[in-house]
């Protein structure tokens, strides 16, 4: 009896370690590079959009699905200090255009009303076939902005994709554009280069969403090996106790 108490002591030992590696691993993946969690006030989650990009003959050059919020420093009027805020772009009142070049491709998002012009520029290396964010804008002119808000980053490496598929992250992701410009992602799917008949193709999945997946197998896993060794030594016991009952 000794010696099942102490491999099930063991065993627990052991699941509590996985987890634990599990749970860690899954922290880290979070604020893993390029993608990095940032406060934001709670907003709840934006509504998710879908825009497209016709090309010369009319048809789909660039799609994307996603929800997404801006977080902009700007200098404030009333208060008269900078100030952050938080907004959610709203699908129904934004209009969508861009371009679509061989190796390059746009993605305009305006609203007329608080005068708000988000731009994400997309690069493709002909080489390898991989594209990716290469770039954001946006020019904004809310109420109590002291005066217009203008910020961009060429020099951006998100959103990675291969020619012909899709990018998708479910999970809430930041990019980090600016130091008075971040973006939160959700629900996103796009695809800039490649298009089958203005349809997305096959998703390639980002990170954050593979590490969602893991988590689960990784505990799943370290419980059923918990049973199975608890079991084995179970049956081990009882049958070394039942042998100690034979007659000499």
């Amino acid at each position: 009896m000794t010696q099942i108490c102490g491999v099930q002591s063991w065993c627990l030992g052991v699941t509590f370690w996985l987890i634990l590696a599990a749970v860690l691993h899954q922290g880290f993946a979070t604020v893993a590079p390029p993608t990095t969690a940032a406060p934001h006030k709670d907003l709840g989650r934006p509504e998710r959009g879908n825009y497209l990009v016709a090309g010369s003959n009319g048809t789909a050059c660039l799609l994307a699905s996603m929800g997404l919020q801006l977080n902009i420093s700007f200098s404030s009027a009333s208060l008269n200090k900078t100030q952050q805020e938080v907004m959610n772009l709203q699908p129904n009142v934004t209009k969508s255009s861009g371009s679509c070049e061989a190796d390059s491709a746009s993605l305009r998002l305006t609203t007329d009303a608080d005068k708000t012009n988000l731009t994400f520029y997309f690069t493709l290396n002909t080489t390898s076939n991989k594209y990716h964010l290469s770039e954001v804008s946006l020019s904004a002119a809310w109420p109590d902005m002291k005066e217009p808000f203008s910020t961009h980053n060429n020099s951006l490496d998100y959103l990675q994709g291969t020619m012909g598929f899709s990018y998708m992250c479910h999970e809430e992701q930041t990019l980090d554009v600016t130091q008075d410009l971040s973006i939160n992602t959700f629900q996103l799917q796009v695809q800039p280069f490649g298009l089958n008949g203005g349809q997305f193709g096959a998703a390639e999945e980002c990170q954050l969403d593979e590490d969602d997946m893991l988590i689960p197998i990784i505990v799943g896993a370290a419980l059923a090996g918990l049973v199975l060794i608890v079991l084995l030594a179970y049956l081990i016991g009882r049958k070394r106790s039942h042998a100690g009952y034979q007659t000499i």
